[in-house]
This record gives structure tokens, C-alpha cells and sequence, in this order.
């Protein structure tokens, strides 16, 4: 045998893969796992699977479950079905975010921009990087005749549930007193304070969410009203925009 020959004979054996280890890297990709979250999010069942696809309720059941390997055409006739390519099932999938927060490790950490504080807070979500939302476990002391709640507004929403004592929450124009157990949920792009109501602390969990709020959908519009004539829609200058000439 020649060089070249022996060569290509040792390629040929090196890039030989056995069955086992083909099964095992199907494995490693949860195919079946990924098929039956597919179903479940079309609240598809396995019969209904079967007569897209043309495969029998049991084959599909094994192939959930891992019993059996697909093949890449019965694997194309079910990504078809779910309007996703071949790739969808070994492409790598993300690990689910899952952090945990040990009291012991939390950093408490006084209102800014006062000289006396009304209120300290924790981080409860500090080690979560490209967070959607901020948690807070916060403590709100009684106030003193030098203390005055100072007003803040940020983007998003904001959302406040009291574990213990009386907290008063100013947003905007309105106030209310809130005690142990009541919430309150809330745009946060409106100044809002929060002040301790009782002669004993008041704690309580805040979650600021960056996302705005959801605007509500506009009502339907009363057919007697829709019939009527239109009024006149000529442009109205708005007072102070610099359109009143």
C-alpha cells in the first residue's frame, strides 16, 4: 500500500464515529425535550402531532422521551409542522438564568441625596447582569421633625408590597397610607415619596420594572356616537407649543 493510501485509510478511520457516540450527542441536544416543548406551546397531543406529520402517537411518544433516535427526515417533517429549521434542535441552548441572593451577602445602603435618610434599601437582584427589573427589600424609619420625604421619578413602573408597619406613599397629587400585606403598583415617571407612618419601622419589597407601562386599549366607540355627522377637523394651534400664530 502506498503512502498516500495508508494516509487516507488513517483519516478515514479517525473520522469514523460509532453508534454510541452518535446517540450520545443526540442526547446532549434534548431533541426530544425540545419536540415535546414545541407541542405543549401549540397545546398540541401526540395523535394531533402524528397526522401532520405522518408518524404513528407512539413513535412519537419514544422520541420524546428519548427511546428512539430520529431520523433527519422525520426530524424535518415535525420542525416543518412548528415552522422551524433543522437547526432549531442542535443549535445550543441557553442556560436559564437562576441567581441566587443569601441575606448574609446583601449590601444595606441609606437614601441618596439627603442628609437624613428615611429609608435604607437592599438589593435583592444585584448579581443578575442585563436585569429587565430591580428588586429591593427595603426599611423605612420613623421620621423626625428634621426629616423630610424626598420625591423621585424614573422610567418604567414600580411596584410596592409592605411585610410590616405603615408606610405612606405621595404619588403625584394622590396619597395613601399602606399597612402589612397591601400593595401598590404604579408608573414610577411620576414623582412618588414614601414615608414611614408609624412610631416603629415599616419594611417592605420594591420591584422597579424599566419597561414602561402598558398603555390600555383604546374603547370601542358607541355605534350611535360613531353615526354621527364629524365635528370640524381643522387643526387647533395648542396653547405654549409655538403653533398659535
Amino acid at each position: 500500500m502506498s503512502d498516500l493510501a495508508e494516509i487516507q485509510t488513517d483519516e478515514m478511520q479517525k473520522t469514523q464515529i460509532d453508534p454510541a457516540t452518535a446517540e450520545r450527542f443526540i442526547a446532549e441536544k434534548h431533541i426530544g425535550e425540545r419536540i415535546k416543548r414545541l407541542r405543549l406551546k401549540k397545546s398540541m397531543g401526540l395523535v394531533e402531532l402524528g397526522k401532520h406529520t405522518g408518524l404513528s402517537a407512539s413513535f412519537l411518544s419514544q422520541l420524546e422521551t428519548g427511546r428512539v433516535v430520529p431520523t433527519l427526515r422525520n426530524l424535518a417533517r415535525i420542525a416543518m409542522v412548528f415552522s422551524k429549521d433543522l437547526s432549531y434542535f442542535f443549535e445550543t441552548e441557553p442556560h436559564a438564568l437562576f441567581r441566587i441572593h443569601r441575606r448574609k451577602e446583601r449590601v444595606r445602603l441609606p437614601q441618596t441625596g439627603v442628609d437624613l435618610p428615611t429609608y435604607f434599601f437592599e438589593s435583592l437582584g444585584y448579581m443578575v447582569p442585563d436585569r429587565h427589573m430591580d428588586p429591593y427589600f427595603a426599611e423605612f424609619v420613623p421620621p423626625t421633625k428634621d426629616m423630610e420625604p424626598r420625591a423621585h421619578l424614573h422610567p418604567g413602573s414600580e411596584f410596592l408590597y409592605v411585610l410590616e408597619g405603615e408606610l405612606d406613599v405621595q404619588h403625584g397629587e394622590q396619597q395613601c397610607t399602606l399597612a402589612a400585606g397591601d400593595a401598590v403598583y404604579f408608573d414610577a415617571s411620576t414623582a412618588h415619596s414614601y414615608r414611614c407612618a408609624g412610631r416603629k419601622s415599616a419594611t417592605a419589597i420594591i420591584v422597579t420594572m424599566h419597561q414602561p407601562p402598558v398603555s390600555l386599549p383604546p374603547r370601542p366607540m358607541n355605534p350611535a356616537v360613531a353615526a354621527r355627522p364629524a365635528p370640524n377637523t381643522q387643526a387647533r394651534p395648542i396653547p405654549g407649543d409655538g403653533t398659535e400664530r
